[in-house]
């Protein structure tokens, strides 16, 4: 359908696409004091606006100010209008601490014996 439409308005339509997800997305990269709004979010990677920065090493995912992934970005390349990066790898990051022992839920005492 985008053949037959005029060139200004076949942009002016992904002009507007693009300001869609913009504000729709609340993913956001972290690198550094640096802040930008995610397009696109998949297994290996994500997507950017093509005029962001290139990126390579240690990179935080939120999802608003909620922290999501710890990543690893190795590659990059502009793809149309977007920027695109690969992670090495995506550590998903947990709001408790690691527990250092085994959790067993098949012992739980009956009860605890008293002094005499």
């Amino acid at each position: 359908m985008t053949d037959y439409l005029p060139e200004a308005v076949r942009k002016g339509l992904e002009e507007a696409h693009r300001n869609m997800l913009r504000k729709s997305k609340r993913l956001c990269v972290h690198d550094g004091e640096d802040v930008h709004r995610v397009l696109r979010l998949w297994e290996s990677g994500f997507a950017l606006e093509s005029d962001a920065p290139p990126l390579r090493g240690f990179v935080d995912i939120y999802d608003g100010p909620r922290h999501l992934y710890s990543c690893l970005v190795v590659s990059s390349e502009v793809e149309g209008d977007e920027h695109v990066y690969e992670f090495k790898r995506a550590t998903p990051v947990s709001d408790r601490p690691a527990l250092d022992f085994e959790q067993a839920d098949e012992f739980v005492p009956a009860g605890l014996l008293t002094r005499e």
